[in-house]
C-alpha cells in the first residue's frame, strides 16, 4: 500500500475493530501525549492511539497516574486529536473523575467527547465500575474497559506488580472481563498478566482484548511511546520492547550542541541570516553619525 492511499483510508472505528477481531487481524496501539507523536502515529498507521494518564510519568515527572487532572488530560487530548485527526483516539479517564458516582462518570466522560472529540474514553476497574460504565453507554459514549494491573489502584495491589497469577485471581479477572463487555465496553484492555490468561479472556469475549503485558495471544497490542521509543528512564516494565534508543541519541545530541556553543563552532556561516546589500556600510555609517545613547 502507497503512503497516498494510506492517507486517504477511512478512520477506523468499533465496528472495524469487532471485524479485525474475527479475521484475526492484530490491533496496533501505542500511547500519545503531543502533537508531533501523534502525528507520528498516524503516519504509521495506528490503528488506536491512547491518551494516557500515564503522562503523568512519561511528561508530568510524577511518581504515578493518580495526580492527573480532567483539564490535563483534556489538554492532552485535544493536542492528539489535532496531531492524528485521522486515527481512532481514546481519552483515558483520571483518576476519581468516573469512581465517585455514575452521574460524574457519564459527565467526565462527556467532556472528553465534547472538548476533545475522542473516540472513546478508557478507565480502569471491571466489576466494581460496571454501573458507570452502563451508563457512560447509555449516553451513547463508547468505553474500553482496564484490568490486571491498574495503575491508579496500584497502591491496593502492593504496587505496580503483574496480576492474575494464580488460579483463583486469574478466575477473577476473568469474571472482571465478562462484566465489561455485557455493561456494554466496545474493547477490553489487559495489563500485566500471565500470557496464558490473556489467551483465556480473548477467547472467552467477543469484543477486542487489547494487551499490555499480556502476552501474544490478545487481539493487539498497546505500549507506553516514552517506553518503546526508550526515552523515557525512570523504570522499563518487564513487558516493554525497545524500538529505539532515542535517550541515549537525544542525550548525545545535547552534549554535541552544548560542545559546538562553548567552542564557537556553532552557528556556521550558512545558519546565519545576511543584511542586504550595503546596508552593513550604511548601518555603521549611521552608529557614527547619531551613536544609541
Amino acid at each position: 500500500m502507497t503512503k497516498e492511499a494510506e492517507k486517504q483510508m477511512p478512520k477506523k472505528t468499533v465496528l472495524d475493530f469487532m471485524e479485525m477481531k474475527k479475521k484475526g487481524e492484530k490491533i496496533t496501539f501505542l500511547t500519545a501525549y503531543d502533537f508531533p507523536m501523534a502525528s507520528f502515529c498516524e503516519k504509521a498507521g495506528m490503528d488506536m492511539v491512547l491518551v494516557g494518564d500515564s503522562a503523568a510519568m512519561v511528561v508530568h515527572g510524577l511518581p504515578g497516574t493518580v495526580p492527573m487532572t480532567m483539564d490535563q488530560m483534556i489538554q492532552h487530548s485535544q493536542i492528539v486529536r489535532r496531531g492524528a485527526p485521522n486515527t481512532f483516539v481514546i481519552g483515558d479517564m483520571p483518576f476519581l473523575s468516573y469512581q465517585v458516582s455514575r452521574e460524574s462518570a457519564i459527565e467526565n466522560a462527556g467532556r472528553f467527547f465534547k472538548e476533545a472529540s475522542v473516540d472513546a474514553i478508557k478507565l480502569e476497574g471491571g466489576r466494581r465500575v460496571v454501573k458507570q460504565i452502563e451508563g457512560i453507554v447509555e449516553g451513547g459514549m463508547s468505553v474500553m474497559g482496564h484490568i490486571g494491573l491498574t495503575p491508579q489502584s496500584s497502591g491496593q495491589l502492593g504496587g505496580f506488580r503483574a496480576q492474575g497469577r494464580t488460579a483463583e485471581a486469574a478466575m477473577e479477572l476473568t469474571k472482571d472481563a465478562l462484566a465489561i463487555e455485557k455493561a456494554g465496553g466496545f474493547a477490553l484492555l489487559v495489563e500485566a498478566v500471565p500470557p496464558e490468561v490473556g489467551k483465556i479472556i480473548t477467547d472467552m469475549l467477543r469484543i477486542p482484548v487489547l494487551g499490555i503485558g499480556a502476552g501474544v495471544h490478545t487481539d493487539g497490542q498497546l505500549l507506553i511511546v516514552g517506553d518503546m521509543l526508550g526515552y523515557f528512564e525512570a523504570f522499563t516494565p518487564k513487558f516493554v520492547k525497545k524500538y529505539a534508543e532515542l535517550g541515549l541519541t537525544i542525550e548525545k545530541a545535547f552534549r554535541a550542541f552544548s560542545e559546538d556553543v562553548r567552542t564557537g563552532t556553532f552557528p556556521e556561516e550558512k545558519h546565519c541570516y545576511r543584511m542586504l546589500e550595503g546596508e552593513h556600510e550604511k548601518l555603521q555609517a549611521l552608529l557614527r553619525e547619531a551613536p544609541p545613547q
